[in-house]
C-alpha cells in the first residue's frame, strides 16, 4: 500500500497508515498519548501533600508551584501553534514527552524548593510543546465528525488527569516522591508512539496544509473579537474553578471531614473520571445541537451545586462534585473546536491559545487561591469560587456559526 506525497509514491511502513481505519487507529492512539501525557503532568500536583510535608510548604508556596507549571505551559502553547500552522513540525510531538519525562525525573530527585519548581517548569514546557500538534492531528483523523474527535482527544487527557492521584495514593504515597521515576516508562512509551504518529503525520502533511486555508464565517472582525473574548472569559471560569478541586480538594476534604490522604486521593480520582466521562459527551452531542448550546448548559448548567457544594456533608461533597465534573467538563470540547470554526485555518494556533488558557487560568487560580486559603482558610476557597459558572451566562451571547455562514 502506498500514497502519493509531492508527486511521488510513499510507502505506508509505519506501524500506522493512513487509511480511514488507520485514521482511527491514529485518533485512539493520539487520546492513547494524550492519557499518557496528562498521567505524568496530573502527577505533581497528586503528590502535594507529600511535598508540603517535606518541603515544609505554606499554600502560597504550592499555590507557586501550579503557577509555574502553568504559565510555562500556558505562554508558549499559542506560540508553537502559530509556528506550527505554517511549517509543521512531525517529531515535535516525541521531544515534547521527552521533556515532560525530564521535568519529572528531576521532581522524583529534587532536594529544594528550586528543584521542585525546574520540574514543574519543565512539565509545562513539554505539555506546551504536546498539544497544540497533538490536537490537530486530532482534527486530521477526524473524518469530519471534529466535535467527536476532540471529545475523544481529550478524555484520554483528562483519563490520564484522574490516574494521578490514584497513583500516588498507591504507589508514591506508600514509596516515596523517588518512585516517581518509575513512571518515566509511561512516558518512554508515549515516546515511541508519538514517532510512530509523527511519520504518520509526515504522510498527511498536505492535508494539514490545506485544513489550514483560511475559510470566510460570515462574521465581521468584531463580531468575531467579541466571540473570543467571550470564550475567554467562559475558559477563565471553567479553569478557575478546576484549579479549586485539582489543587485543594484533598485538602479540603481532610480538613473538613478529616479524612485520611489516601481516602481524600481516591475521591480527587473519583472527581477527575467524572469530568473524563463528561468530557467525552460533550463533543458528539455539539455536533448534534450546536457547540454554543452545550457551552451555555455545561457551565451555566453547573451553577447551583457549586453553590450548594460548600454547604454540605461528605456524601453530597462527593456527589455533588461528580455531577460538576460530568457537567462543567463537556465545555472544553465545545469550546476548542466552536474557536476553532471562528477562526478557520488557524488549527494549532487556536488550539494554544485555549490551551494555554486552560493551564494559565489554572495556575493563576491556583496561586489566588492559594493565598486566599492561607488567609481565610481552605473552606473560603470553594465558597467565593461558587459563583464563577454565573459567567457561564455570556454563552447566550455568542453568534451561531452554521447560521453566520448561511
Amino acid at each position: 500500500m502506498s500514497q502519493s506525497v509531492a508527486g511521488r509514491q510513499v510507502p505506508l511502513r509505519a506501524p500506522i497508515g493512513g487509511t480511514q481505519g488507520r485514521a482511527g487507529l491514529v485518533l485512539g492512539t493520539i487520546s492513547l498519548c494524550h492519557m499518557l501525557n496528562d498521567t505524568i503532568q496530573s502527577l505533581l500536583t497528586a503528590i502535594y501533600p507529600l511535598l508540603k510535608g517535606g518541603f515544609h510548604l505554606s499554600f502560597s508556596q504550592i499555590g507557586l508551584l501550579t503557577l509555574t507549571y502553568q504559565i510555562t505551559a500556558s505562554l508558549l502553547q499559542p506560540l508553537v501553534g502559530q509556528f506550527t500552522d505554517r511549517r509543521p513540525l512531525p517529531w515535535s510531538l516525541a521531544a515534547g514527552m521527552s521533556v515532560s519525562m525530564t521535568g519529572l525525573l528531576i521532581l522524583a530527585l529534587a532536594q529544594t524548593y528550586a528543584h521542585l519548581l525546574g520540574g514543574a517548569a519543565l512539565l509545562g514546557v513539554g505539555s506546551s510543546i504536546f498539544h497544540p500538534e497533538a490536537s490537530r492531528i486530532a482534527r486530521l483523523a477526524s473524518g469530519g465528525r471534529h466535535g467527536f474527535a476532540q471529545s475523544v482527544f481529550q478524555v484520554g487527557g483528562n483519563f490520564g488527569t484522574s490516574l494521578g492521584p490514584l497513583l500516588a495514593a498507591f504507589v508514591v504515597l506508600p514509596n516515596g516522591r523517588a518512585s516517581l521515576a518509575w513512571f518515566c516508562l509511561l512516558a518512554l512509551l508515549g515516546v515511541g508512539l508519538l514517532a510512530a504518529i509523527g511519520r504518520w503525520y509526515s504522510q498527511r502533511s498536505r492535508l494539514a496544509r490545506r485544513d489550514a486555508a483560511p475559510r470566510n464565517t460570515g462574521l465581521s472582525r468584531r463580531q468575531t473579537g467579541a466571540a473570543l473574548t467571550m470564550l475567554i472569559a467562559l475558559v477563565f471560569s471553567k479553569y478557575f474553578y478546576l484549579a479549586s478541586i485539582g489543587s485543594y480538594y484533598i485538602f479540603y476534604l481532610m480538613h473538613r471531614f478529616g479524612v485520611s490522604a489516601q481516602t481524600a486521593q481516591v475521591e480527587l480520582f473519583v472527581f477527575l473520571g467524572a469530568t473524563a466521562a463528561g468530557t467525552f459527551a460533550g463533543g458528539p452531542i455539539g455536533d448534534r445541537i450546536g457547540r454554543k448550546y452545550v457551552i451555555w448548559g455545561s457551565i451555566l448548567g453547573v451553577l447551583p451545586f457549586t453553590l450548594a457544594l460548600p454547604h454540605v456533608g461528605f456524601g453530597w461533597t462527593i456527589a455533588l462534585s461528580v455531577v460538576i465534573g460530568l457537567v462543567l467538563s463537556s465545555a472544553f470540547s465545545a469550546i476548542l473546536v466552536y474557536a476553532t470554526e471562528l477562526l478557520p485555518g488557524r488549527v494549532g494556533m487556536v488550539s494554544g491559545l485555549f490551551f494555554g488558557l486552560a493551564f494559565g487560568m489554572g495556575g493563576l487560580g491556583a496561586a489566588v487561591l492559594g493565598v486566599l486559603a492561607d488567609h481565610a482558610g481552605i473552606d473560603a476557597v470553594y465558597e467565593v469560587c461558587a459563583f464563577l459558572p454565573a459567567i457561564g451566562i455570556l454563552a447566550l451571547f455568542l453568534p451561531n456559526l452554521e447560521r453566520a455562514k448561511s
